[in-house]
């Protein structure tokens, strides 16, 4: 019963994501399903993070660092020319394993780069490591102190980007090339292949929510609810508490290198917008409009307030507006939206349990069910 619970709001998501893109279709709007694809990418970085704030109870105001790692390193792999460079042992081996390739820049010129496969790898190893690395010293912190530590960590990565000539500094990395994730399915920012993208990136979405519910109603996922209500306790009970926030970071990291890898390649270039403090802030502040411990809530707002935003609802007052919205949330809906009156009957259909008050939760509270 409770996998058909879970199932069902999948089912209606594919079912939305089908019918508007069929929408744009028949009405002739097909621009919008740009701002949509760009929207389910940092939908990705919003319900990782969301696992991480809402079950392990682990704020981190730095993810925009772990995205830009994924979107830097893919750039600068796939853009820098190694031809003058043919003749070096290294990259000779390189090449003869095909893990380089010749292609033409938009100017004609020969180009021998990193395929971008391989560069994609690279950028979500690298993202991983980081933060399996720092989350190990980081994650013993907690409240203020925590979100200090993250939010220096995205400082950090703001200002490498800034500063290195490989990372184009100020200007970032342009002329990032779109490349074939499958046979004949081509990642790119084409507009003949709109449509085919816009599912590339909610497919990863669809994907990303699947493996998050699983995690989410499994043991660990129970040991992540019992961690957030109280380590102290959790400790007690014989959980490696500190072993579950590591993982759980780490993941939320790889969440946020993927969307970043795609996102960058997609739309063809990459700035340091993408690495910067109110980015995170942003993230930070969807979750909390969605709910905590509200996957779906979580992933409704992200798509709502992110697609508005890249539309320039919201013009130059953009980032006053999520900051805005993060104070009146913390204020007035501590729980998120989905956490007010209106919203219960549609939360309860939505999440499918998917919540911070789930039957699972309430199990272990009362010590019913063993983590």
């Amino acid at each position: 019963m409770d996998q058909v619970r879970r199932i069902i709001p999948v089912v209606f998501l594919i079912v939305f994501i089908v019918a508007v893109q069929l929408a744009t279709k028949y009405t002739g709007t097909p621009f919008y399903l740009t701002q949509l694809t760009m929207s389910a990418y940092y939908s990705l970085v919003v319900v990782g993070l969301c696992v991480l704030m809402g079950y392990a109870g682990q704020i981190s105001i730095g993810h925009a660092g772990f995205f830009a790692i994924g979107g830097y390193i893919s750039a600068a792999l796939t853009t820098h020319n190694l031809l003058e460079l043919k003749d070096n042992a290294f990259v000779s081996l390189l090449n003869k394993y095909g893990v380089l390739v010749l292609r033409e820049d938009l100017y004609g010129e020969t180009l021998l780069t990193v395929h971008p496969w391989y560069a994609c790898l690279l950028a979500i190893m690298t993202a991983v490591i980081i933060a399996f690395v720092i989350g190990g010293p980081v994650l013993k912190l907690k409240g203020h102190y925590l979100a200090m530590a993250t939010l220096g960590f995205g400082i950090i990565i703001y200002q490498i980007v800034m500063a290195t000539e490989y990372f184009g500094e100020a200007d970032g990395i342009s002329e990032v090339p779109s490349f074939n994730i499958l046979p004949g399915i081509e990642l790119g920012g084409g507009f003949e292949i709109r449509v085919v993208n816009y599912y590339i990136a909610w497919g990863l979405v669809v994907f990303g929510i699947i493996i998050l519910q699983n995690l989410i109603h499994s043991r660990v996922g129970r040991a992540l609810r019992s961690i957030h209500g109280s380590e102290e306790a959790a400790n007690a009970m014989g959980i490696h508490t500190s072993r579950y926030k590591l993982y759980t970071f780490v993941l939320s990291a790889a969440f946020a290198a993927i969307a970043g890898v795609f996102l960058t390649h997609y739309n063809g270039s990459i700035g340091p917008s993408e690495a910067g403090v109110m980015k995170s802030v942003r993230y930070v502040a969807i979750v909390a409009v969605g709910g905590m411990a509200h996957l779906w809530g979580a992933l409704i707002m992200s798509v709502i307030l992110n697609f508005l935003s890249l539309r320039g609802v919201f013009g130059t007052y953009d980032d006053a507006v999520f900051g805005a919205i993060l104070i009146v949330i913390m204020l007035f809906a501590p729980e998120g939206i989905l956490g007010l009156g209106i919203f219960q009957k549609l939360k309860k259909i939505m999440s499918g349990g998917v919540s911070g008050k789930t039957p699972e939760l309430q199990e272990s509270k009362t010590g019913q069910k063993q983590v």
